[in-house]
């Protein structure tokens, strides 16, 4: 599956429609997202049951300041509609790959359960 654009507009229900979203953020001038893109493109055709979109930073500043993306490219990982991954930095194939892989395995029920009780020990 080829990559998806995503705007503020598209974000959000394509986290909430997809079981797993992957989401490059990026912007034309930075090289480390250039050579990235290409790594994230192959790892898009290997992964057709994953949703990988791209956000341009400069086309969505707002979007980009609301998810506080301070460092490009920042890549984030979507399960279940549950942000899972989040870091900032072009990864190799391999490391994308190992990172892919990290999401599909997560068990969702353990995830949800330390959400929940992180969420009772901050009430």
């Amino acid at each position: 599956m080829a990559t998806t654009t995503l705007t503020a507009d598209t974000l959000g229900q394509t986290i909430a429609d997809n079981d797993i979203v992957l989401v490059d953020f990026w912007a034309e001038w930075c090289g480390p997202c250039k050579r990235f893109g290409p790594v994230f493109e192959a790892s898009s055709q290997q992964h057709q049951d994953v949703v990988f979109g791209k956000v341009d930073t400069e086309a969505e500043q707002q979007l980009a300041a609301e998810l506080q993306i301070f460092s490009i490219p920042t890549l984030m990982a979507f399960r279940e509609g549950i942000l899972v991954f989040n870091q900032a930095g072009a990864l190799p194939g391999p490391a994308l790959e190992q990172v892919v892989q990290a999401v599909k395995d997560l068990d969702m029920d353990e995830v949800r359960a330390k959400i929940a009780a992180a969420s009772d020990g901050q009430a």
